[in-house]
């Protein structure tokens, strides 16, 4: 038998999924670009230090930021997640003591980090509102006359309406 998700388990015929939440899929969305920033700049900083004793701690760290970055895409459903997404952008801008260029990107990051959080939660309270706006409005239908629906649906009441119509 094949295994189900909590998810599928409590499924019901006529269930209605809540929306998916924007701020969550903008935040990850940041953070795995930060990954790959991280990436490139761990080889960057290898190549210009190659010689020095601490190219590979250098390219190392770049490494564990990027992995850490990802993992904590899988924690922004809880509070945490977004403290540990703040920690990890101050953590980027301070590769600017190897890479001075870095701070600038890091700044940048930051922004968009924070606006990422700001515009995904506005969008999340729009999309809730219309959710039970829509909610509402099936619940007003199902209850109300089987006329006034076919009326709101924009169907015909009966075979006789079925006119052509000019633009």
């Amino acid at each position: 038998m094949v295994r189900q998700t909590r998810a599928q388990r409590e499924w019901r015929p006529g269930t209605v999924k809540p929306p998916r939440s924007v701020k969550i899929l903008f935040a990850s969305s940041v953070l795995c670009l930060e990954a790959l920033l991280m990436f490139f700049f761990g080889l960057m900083s290898w190549g210009l230090y190659q010689n020095e004793w601490f190219a590979w701690w250098l390219f190392a760290g770049s490494l564990v930021v990027a992995v850490c970055l990802v993992l904590t895409c899988a924690l922004l459903r809880r509070p945490v997640g977004y403290w540990i997404g703040w920690g990890l952008q101050f953590v980027i801008i301070a590769g600017a003591v190897f890479e001075p260029l870095m701070l600038a990107v890091g700044v940048a990051f930051l922004a968009c980090w924070w606006y990422a959080l700001v515009k995904g939660r506005q969008l999340d309270q729009e999309k809730l509102q219309r959710f039970r706006a829509e909610e509402e409005y099936d619940r007003r239908l199902e209850g109300a006359d089987p006329e006034d629906a076919n009326h709101r649906s924009g169907t015909p009441e009966s075979g006789d309406d079925n006119e052509e119509r000019t633009p």
